[in-house]
């Protein structure tokens, strides 16, 4: 799998670097996994994180690099620990083992390749809980072709309908065009969703939806154009937990989204005829949702001295 390095199309910025020979594209990363913290995450929807939590898994760099971006710290600043393809099989057990009821890849997108030869080991190992794609989905259709057979539940973003926001905000051209192709692969990989008798999600797609503070009548575009494609074979997360982390150059993005916002996109998604759908009650925007990247997880214990 390491040849899609060679000439890395991974995502739609089709950077053609050969990350096998240390060039360098868009997301920064290399040809060696970078991972930034694997622990039990209790703070996913509920059918994903139930009363254990999910095996959630962070990856370093990003193909997307949001200017808002709440793990601004492993995206951007690329904090994290180098591991090999053996120490991920590793810790999806080790994952498995402390009773995750998945294992959750976390912006995973710039390492498919890495991550899909790690994944068959730890199933030949007896990794049998499902597999999480948790992504921007800003990347290439063949990208998520790779994952066909390997990932259980999709869980993209669909950050933005108007590509002027994506393009000022993601310097991402094109990402609806390129999201919602990337969407539909997922769809027609999993299918409709599929619970265990808990309420866990053993198989579909949930899409997410951050609304931004300001930007509504965008939102609504959004949750209208899933609703057209999909109706309520797939989830809709309708997130409201925006957290301006630091001073940003555009003023509407240094605020929270309002209740008000918010339960007006809420009322537009039921009027719509949307049922399948999670929302955010109570108070999310909190910098305290935001993991501590410290590298929990990562390196074993027998190694630090």
């Amino acid at each position: 799998m390491n040849k899609y390095l060679d000439k890395c199309r991974l995502c739609p910025r089709n950077c053609n670097v050969n990350r096998n020979n240390n060039e360098i594209g868009f997301c920064m990363a290399t040809n060696e996994l970078k991972l930034a913290k694997a622990y039990l995450h209790k703070w996913e929807e509920p059918c994903i994180s139930g009363e254990v939590g999910s095996g959630t898994i962070f990856f370093s760099y990003c193909n997307l690099k949001c200017i808002y971006c709440q793990n601004y710290d492993i995206s951007t600043l690329n904090n994290g620990e180098l591991v090999s393809i053996n120490r991920l099989k590793e810790i999806c057990l080790e994952l498995q083992d402390k009773g995750a009821l998945n294992i959750n890849l976390v912006t995973p997108t710039h390492y498919v390749p890495l991550i899909v030869e790690a994944l068959k080991l730890a199933k030949k190992e007896g990794l049998n809980i499902p597999i999480v794609y948790n992504t921007s989905s800003y990347e290439n259709v063949d990208t998520i072709k790779m994952l066909n057979g390997i990932v259980d539940v999709y869980l993209p973003d669909l950050k933005y309908y108007d590509d002027s926001y994506a393009i000022k905000y993601s310097n991402a051209k094109n990402y609806f065009k390129y999201a919602s192709m990337a969407i539909d692969e997922m769809y027609k990989q999993v299918g409709k969703c599929t619970f265990d008798k808990d309420g866990i999600i053993k198989k579909g797609v949930i899409v997410r939806h951050l609304m931004l503070p300001k930007h509504i009548e965008d939102s609504k575009k959004v949750i209208e154009y899933l609703y057209n494609k999909y109706k309520n074979n797939i989830y809709i997360s309708i997130m409201n937990q925006y957290t301006p982390l630091r001073k940003l150059e555009y003023k509407s993005l240094n605020e929270k989204v309002t209740d008000l916002e918010y339960n007006n996109l809420i009322d537009y998604a039921y009027d719509l005829g949307i049922r399948n759908a999670f929302v955010q009650e109570g108070e999310t925007q909190k910098e305290s949702f935001i993991p501590l990247f410290d590298g929990e997880g990562i390196i074993k214990k027998s190694n630090i001295n």
